[in-house]
């Protein structure tokens, strides 16, 4: 059923079809004004879409925006929990992993199977508004969980939770990268994912004042996580019926096939079948090593903290790590916010190698810098860490966009598998955790080091062989005014019956909406 869904089913178009609508193209506006009827739409039906501009996208781009909040809070108590859960409930490190595995390994199962299904089959809206429901009912099984102070009850309230967020997750990653002009793809993403780094710089802040400050004198009640997914559970509700009354325009995947024709870059990979794809397959893979070596690294922050400290008491250095990761992860907001600044002015691929490689060399000095010599603060393997936090900003939806660059057509499926390559998450946690246990959690970031060595592939592979039909999408003018298209489109190439030459010249004439 996994292969069914990822691979062949649901609603996806055939060039034919796209290329039949083509000669009738609804306008932008016209696509706009179609959110109003908020039913389905067909997922092989061109429906102006494709040209919306940077000024008709606002309003849904932040809409969307706000989702990314939400599941950055989530991840940033995620990581909290982790370290509180090893008190309160008396686990290990390597134990206390199975959050993260719960967490992501929900990324694995629902974007291959209904999550990813569902978008293509209903639509980006009621996406939204089914990974809301789904998150509420994960967040309200917390307080069960927290009664019984079950930790197997918390993974799977957790599963549930991240079964929602990787919902939301399917359908907004790809709506804000294709919710507008393709020159700014990038720059969206990265923009609106700043938000979701801002969330996570709010939780572990709120975590260390408000939901942790009164847990006992031996620091084991649960009392205050239980509040705290209840009110969670009650604003999500609440934002998914906003949803349904959300301005929210559907981008269908012919919408995309019909931009791809538009622009200068298109190759045709488009009219290859998605298992001839293999710069996404690429992207997925170095998605997956690099977040599941980012949620290492953020699961086990705290951990290296209170070991860098041997001159603070467990308790006071678990206080104190909470603060210090809010710190990190500001840094790690004010990263993605510069990434966002830089992607205005120069080219996306280049960003993601420069950050990419500071990754690389920050990591292995917070590996290899003992500046206390194991009885001081080890401020210095600290100050690695926290700057390998600042460079991973960006890596994420840079990754998310470039892959998805020329799919057209294959892009739902395709951020499926980007979306469900997050499942990363699961599983390097896992043997850091272990390897922690046994050697330290300082000598054990060799484990996210090793994950984001092939994550680093990525970007030389584009720099080296992909660099030209990147660059064709920075230059492209759709979507930037009404009705226009590229001048070397292929709009004209495709359809039959005219000679290519005449086709290619018909094709510098604007596209006008009807």
């Amino acid at each position: 059923m996994v292969f069914k869904f990822g691979l062949g089913g649901g609603q996806e178009p055939s060039m034919s079809e796209v290329h039949e609508q083509q000669a009738r193209r609804p306008s932008a506006a016209e696509a706009i004004a179609l959110d109003t009827r908020r039913k389905s739409v067909n997922d092989k039906m061109v429906t102006g879409a494709s040209q919306i501009t940077m000024r008709q996208s606002i309003v849904p781009v932040t809409l969307v925006t706000l989702l990314f909040f939400l599941w950055g809070f989530a991840y940033g108590l995620l990581d909290v929990l982790n370290s509180r859960f090893q008190v309160a409930l008396h686990i290990t490190q390597g134990q206390s992993s199975g959050l993260q595995g719960a967490y992501f390994g929900a990324y694995f199962i629902g974007p291959l199977t209904y999550s990813g299904w569902f978008v293509r089959k209903f639509g980006y809206r009621y996406t939204f508004m089914l990974g809301l429901g789904i998150y509420c009912v994960g967040a309200l099984m917390f307080w069960p969980s927290a009664v019984k102070r079950s930790f197997g009850g918390f993974c799977g309230s957790m599963f549930i939770v991240g079964s929602g967020l990787s919902t939301l997750e399917t359908s907004a990653n790809p709506y804000i990268a294709v919710c507008g002009p393709p020159k700014w793809s990038e720059f969206r993403l990265e923009l609106s994912q700043s938000f979701q780094a801002v969330g996570s710089v709010v939780a572990p802040v709120l975590a260390s004042y408000v939901i942790f400050k009164n847990v006992g004198k031996n620091g084991e009640s649960l009392t205050s996580v239980q509040w705290v997914y209840l009110g969670i559970a009650i604003f999500v509700g609440l934002l998914a019926i906003v949803f349904y009354f959300a301005p929210i325009p559907e981008v269908t995947d012919a919408d995309m096939a019909d931009q791809a024709e538009m622009t200068t870059a298109t190759t045709g990979y488009q009219d290859k079948p998605l298992s001839k794809q293999f710069t996404l397959f690429w992207g997925v893979a170095a998605q997956f090593s690099y977040v599941g070596a980012q949620v290492g690294i953020a699961g086990y922050f705290i951990n290296y903290y209170t070991q860098a400290r041997p001159d603070e008491l467990i308790t006071v250095a678990q206080h104190q790590g909470s603060n210090f990761y809010a710190i990190a992860q500001a840094l790690f907001a004010i990263g993605r916010f510069s990434a966002a600044g830089l992607m205005y002015v120069t080219k996306p691929r280049y960003i993601l190698l420069a950050y990419q490689t500071l990754i690389m060399v920050f990591i292995i000095g917070a590996i290899a810098i003992d500046s206390g010599h194991g009885v001081k603060a080890n401020w210095g393997g600290l100050s690695m860490l926290m700057l390998v936090l600042f460079f991973e900003s960006c890596i994420f939806p840079t990754i998310f966009t470039l892959s998805l660059r020329g799919l057209g057509r294959h892009t739902k499926r395709g951020a499926s598998f980007l979306v469900a390559s997050v499942s990363g998450g699961a599983v390097v946690p896992a043997i850091l955790g272990n390897v922690a246990d046994r050697i330290g959690t300082r000598k054990a970031m060799v484990v996210p080091l090793a994950f984001f060595l092939i994550a680093w592939s990525f970007p030389i592979y584009l720099n080296v062989a992909k660099g030209k039909e990147l660059d064709a999408y920075r230059e492209s003018h759709v979507g930037l005014q009404e009705d226009t298209v590229d001048e070397d489109n292929r709009l004209g190439s495709v359809a039959g019956g005219v000679s290519e030459d005449k086709d290619l010249e018909a094709s510098r004439v604007e596209v006008k909406g009807v």
